[in-house]
Parts: structure tokens; C-alpha cells; sequence
């Protein structure tokens, strides 16, 4: 097992133990002079991220098997061997802050629970999307 997987198994037993101590002591804590409320907010929302953090090391699991030993699995490994190049960025891209702007407008008509913002945002956030993808992948055209 590679070095992903064991830190996101780590995290999950570390939320699986922090959600059996936050029931323990939402359970025994006297409040108001009733003994044993449930506190089922805070109980869901450890319990969902003990969930996905062993779903990520399920999934770092299956796909680290595939790959070839990385660098941060191998202990002679230097710095230099994580080395390289990347992937290409496009420094002029507007693209990038067009979905920053949708992301914005269906932030804001998921916050005032306007339709017509939720509708065009996220019309707005598939295009820049689309477009963000596309950029470098559809011919020129000619004029």
C-alpha cells in the first residue's frame, strides 16, 4: 500500500474515533437537566467524513496498485526525482476567471434561492467550462 491510501485510511480511523468520542460525550452531557440528547448534526457530519475519507483510501488503493513505485514510496528517493515538468498552464487564459464569475452568480442565487440566478449561473459555469477545455482543442477559424 502506497504512501496516499495509508494517510487517507489514517484520517478515516482518526474521524472514526473522533465520531464515537463526540457521541460518548453529546451523550453524557447533561444539558437543561435532560441527560442523553442526540446532537445528530455534529454526529452526521463526523460520520460522512470518516465515510469519505475511507472512500478516498479505497480509491488511492485500487489505482496506486496500477502505477509504477513513486517517489514518495521510495525511501532513497531525492527531492530532484519528483522533478519535471507538470502540465501546461496557459498564462493568458480568461477562461480560469470566467468560472470563477459563474461559480460567484450560482453561489449567490444558491444564497438568495433566486431560480433564474441558479439557472444562469450554472448555464454560465458549463460554458467556461466547455471553454476552459476546448481552448486548445477546436481548429481556428477562418475569416
Amino acid at each position: 500500500m502506497k504512501s496516499g491510501a495509508k494517510a487517507m485510511y489514517a484520517i478515516g480511523a482518526f474521524m472514526l474515533l473522533m465520531t464515537i468520542i463526540y457521541i460518548l460525550a453529546t451523550n453524557f452531557v447533561q444539558e437543561d437537566g435532560y441527560l442523553g440528547k442526540v446532537e445528530w448534526a455534529g454526529i452526521t457530519g463526523l460520520a460522512l467524513a470518516t465515510g469519505l475519507s475511507f472512500m478516498l483510501g479505497g480509491y488511492l488503493h485500487f489505482t496506486e496498485v496500477r502505477c509504477d513505485i513513486l517517489p514518495e514510496d521510495w525511501e532513497e528517493a531525492e527531492v530532484a526525482d519528483k522533478a519535471g515538468t507538470l502540465g501546461f498552464f496557459s498564462p493568458g487564459s480568461i477562461w480560469p476567471a470566467a468560472m470563477a464569475g459563474s461559480i460567484a452568480v450560482l453561489g449567490l442565487g444558491i444564497a438568495f434561492f433566486h431560480y433564474w440566478m441558479i439557472v444562469l449561473g450554472a448555464a454560465l459555469l458549463v460554458f467556461s467550462v466547455a471553454k476552459l477545455n476546448l481552448q486548445y482543442g477546436l481548429p481556428k477559424e477562418s475569416h
